[in-house]
């Protein structure tokens, strides 16, 4: 009788979740957040449980409610370690990592990514793989590594064609965009959104709306920059509240790596303004941001406007200073081509990434031809490596 008591549950709980999803799905985001809520407070089967958390999970990541996102994750773990089965530890080991990542946690997610892809073998590991790859890249992107995130992003492609997995290749091709527009390739920002909106189109009918928005997001930004949206907003009497109405949001959702990026907005404000002290103030606050969660091109574009702002000043004890470290950050990303030696993402410019994944101008590919990376080639020679 006990055992049926218990099977019942487990019915229960299932028919509940399906309700959920049926409610999200149709936009009724509040009904079916309560109904998960009420089935985690009082169902028993670990099962139910692991999978209402991950129904949470994903319905905060979307809401950009990301400390509850981590919250859920974080419960989804113990649930995954009491029930004691590779599968949903690894599931649940991802779902930390995307938390991770959304919070600009980028190490935690990297190293939370790595431990999902160590527990090879298992069924849902090797069809998650791809996901992960593709969070992993997103975390080295925020860091700045970009010869890694590439890396990782390709991964992720491959697996999304290995597995014809449509919707994994929709989101990796909207994380190649703002690849590129960092690098300042903004042909190949604009490709690959333009792809992830085609997929969207022909496959997208039962996908949340949240992928049709987020590639044309994605493509609307590489419009501006190659100059074809018109009506961009330039006057800075506008930009002022709009900025400190996304500025609200990141920092209610969490969001570091947002905040610097929307006060660096605000500081080129300030100046255009002629408010050099006003600007500095906010650039300072920027570049904070920016080292606490280790975005070394975000660090780069402070240390670029402060330097700006210290050649109007006068300041050049100080101006040198962020001249130096500018430098820095270029060394340490490894932000210029090695054949030409001229700088990546200082300007508009095609690129091209070697099987190592390296960049180049693709113009110097052309031009020079190759046989094998310079860059690999100067790293091998390095004293302490081989």
């Amino acid at each position: 009788m006990l055992l049926f008591e218990v099977d019942m549950g487990q019915d229960q709980t299932k028919q509940q979740i399906e309700k959920g999803l049926r409610l999200y799905q149709s936009n009724e985001t509040v009904k079916a957040l309560d109904i998960w809520n009420r089935v985690l407070e009082k169902t028993s089967d670990l099962g139910g449980r692991f999978r209402v958390l991950g129904c949470l999970i994903t319905a905060h990541s979307e809401m950009g409610k990301y400390k509850d996102m981590m919250k859920f994750a974080v419960t989804q773990i113990d649930v995954a370690r009491e029930i004691g089965d590779s599968d949903y530890i690894t599931e649940s080991y991802l779902n930390l990592a995307r938390s991770n990542e959304k919070l600009c946690e980028f190490p935690k997610a990297v190293s939370y990514c790595k431990t999902c892809l160590s527990m090879q073998g298992t069924t849902v590991g090797l069809q998650l793989n791809g996901q992960v790859c593709l969070s992993m890249g997103n975390a080295y992107l925020g860091l700045s590594t970009f010869q890694k995130a590439l890396e990782c992003f390709e991964k992720a492609l491959r697996y999304a064609h290995s597995n014809d997995d449509k919707m994994l290749e929709c989101r990796v091709c909207c994380s190649l965009g703002s690849f590129y527009i960092q690098l300042k390739d903004y042909e190949k920002a604009l490709f690959f959104p333009c792809k992830g909106t085609e997929l969207v189109s022909d496959y997208g009918k039962g996908w949340s709306l949240k992928y049709r928005a987020m590639s044309q997001y994605h493509m609307a930004v590489a419009y501006r920059k190659l100059g074809r949206l018109e009506d961009a907003m330039e006057c800075c009497e506008k930009a002022f509240p709009r900025y400190d109405s996304s500025l609200s949001i990141m920092v209610e959702i969490g969001n570091r790596l947002g905040q610097a990026q929307v006060l660096m907005g605000i500081a080129k404000c300030w100046l255009i303004q002629k408010e050099q002290d006003k600007g500095l103030e906010i650039v300072q606050k920027a570049e904070e941001l920016a080292e606490a969660v280790g975005n070394k091109l975000h660090m780069l574009k402070a240390h670029c406007l402060s330097e700006t702002i210290y050649r109007v000043k006068g300041c050049q004890q100080l101006l040198r200073e962020h001249v130096v470290k500018f430098h820095e950050c270029m060394e340490d990303m490894e932000l210029y081509c090695g054949m030409c030696g001229e700088s990546i993402g200082d300007k508009n410019s095609q690129l091209q990434a070697l099987p190592c994944s390296h960049l180049f101008h693709l113009k110097c590919l052309q031009t020079n031809g190759t046989r094998g990376c310079p860059n690999c080639r100067r790293s091998s020679v390095k004293p302490g490596y081989v």
